[in-house]
């Protein structure tokens, strides 16, 4: 990664999030233990966790102000807890003092060949008890929470409180892109949707602006939230406006044509995006709008350690995004570098970059046109000869290969 600055952060930096923080127990085993098994591990890490926690440490690494709505305990434990957010910046005046939950995650080495180890993991879950109401924070306490705040994020962890969010935004539509066409037609002050896939990346589905404000420019609302439902990530923000007269396309037709524009042969990320369209889902509607993919990196077998927590370090780095108003052509790549960067480490947090990092991120998105274009004829000449390896270096990071 390089050195390249990230962009300028607004003046307003405060988000605010509500939902899981945890303590993990973090063991790394050469395999996964049977029935009965005494095993060691080759590595073991205690640290702080949680969706919520976790995005939100990212967010702070970043160059966020985040406040933290939360539950943990009154005991050496929680301290250490709210001890490792102050560290990184996070405000915890917000966390009610009760029991917290207790992540405990194995994670299995699984040798395929003597150069290619695929890692895995399984997670075991002890929740607080009892969980946290909306009772535990007086409206007064909600409401200095959200004071000032440029983005709400809701990880679904309490769902109590994140309840009527969740109703709004669950849907049973057959596909993805219908269920983001879905998303975007009940809440209709929704501006996008995403859903994470993991290792394939993520979809996301913009709304058309068509709002002009009073000095007579495209206005945007930073106003935003996210629920997790069955490990899919949604992210909610605000719109004003759709655009009429677009060519109408079904939305799962047009992602599949977007997939036939991916390239499996580059590492880093990557955002398709499709032109602004009346997208259609059968039985559903229709939104007018821009359909993207955009790609995970591909992480060398060497450099994975452990996936724990990369959707979170992905919702960390779009809060950021937002608030430094990248476009989506940008915010889904960064997102994504930033949750690999999480990846080559035991624990969620252990390698969230800062934004202060020697090592830089984001610094791919400072490709020149004239080097983008020089990438694009080099492979184009290496696609026609199909014995042919490429690898291309930039900014110290491997390309194409």
């Amino acid at each position: 990664m390089s050195s390249d600055p990230l962009p300028s952060l607004p003046e307003n930096r405060i988000v605010v999030g509500c939902g899981g923080v945890g303590l993990d127990f973090l063991a790394a085993v050469a395999s996964y233990p049977k029935p009965d098994d005494k095993i060691r591990s080759t590595s073991l890490r205690v640290q702080g966790g949680g969706n919520a926690g976790n995005a939100l440490t990212c967010a702070a690494r970043l160059g966020l102000n985040p406040r933290i709505i939360s539950k943990i305990a009154d005991d050496p434990q929680g301290k250490g807890i709210r001890e490792e957010f102050e560290a990184d910046g996070v405000d915890t005046s917000f966390l009610v003092l009760l029991p917290v939950p207790l992540i405990q995650c194995i994670l299995r080495n699984i040798g395929l060949s003597l150069t290619s180890v695929r890692k895995t993991r399984t997670c075991i879950h002890t929740p607080g008890d009892p969980p946290m109401i909306p009772d535990d924070l007086s409206e007064s306490t909600i409401f200095s929470a959200l004071d000032g705040a440029r983005i709400l994020y809701l990880d679904g962890r309490l769902p109590d409180t994140a309840i009527i969010v969740a109703q709004e935004v669950w849907t049973e539509a057959p596909s993805v892109p219908s269920a983001l066409v879905s998303m975007l037609l009940r809440l209709p002050n929704l501006r996008f949707a995403i859903v994470t896939l993991g290792e394939d990346g993520c979809i996301m589905l913009e709304r058309s602006v068509n709002a002009i404000g009073s000095a007579g420019s495209e206005t945007w609302n930073g106003q935003a939230c996210c629920t997790s439902m069955l490990n899919i990530q949604v992210f909610i923000s605000l719109i004003l406006a759709e655009s009429p007269e677009l060519e109408e396309i079904d939305v799962d037709s047009l992602l599949e044509q977007l997939k036939q524009r991916k390239d499996d042969r580059v590492a880093v990320p990557t955002c398709i995006s499709s032109l602004e369209a009346r997208l259609r889902a059968e039985g559903i509607g229709t939104v007018s709008g821009r359909l993207y993919i955009g790609t995970a990196e591909k992480i060398p077998p060497s450099e994975l350690v452990d996936t724990t927590g990369a959707g979170d370090a992905f919702i960390g780095a779009v809060l950021y995004a937002l608030c430094a108003n990248m476009p989506p052509e940008k915010m889904l790549p960064f997102a994504a570098q930033v949750a690999a960067a999480g990846c080559r480490a035991l624990g969620a947090r252990t390698s969230l970059p800062h934004r202060t990092d020697p090592r830089g991120i984001g610094g791919f998105m400072h490709v020149s046109k004239d080097v983008q274009k020089i990438f694009e004829i080099v492979f184009a000449q290496a696609y026609e000869l199909p014995q042919t390896s490429v690898v291309i270096i930039a900014h110290g990071r491997r390309y194409y290969h």
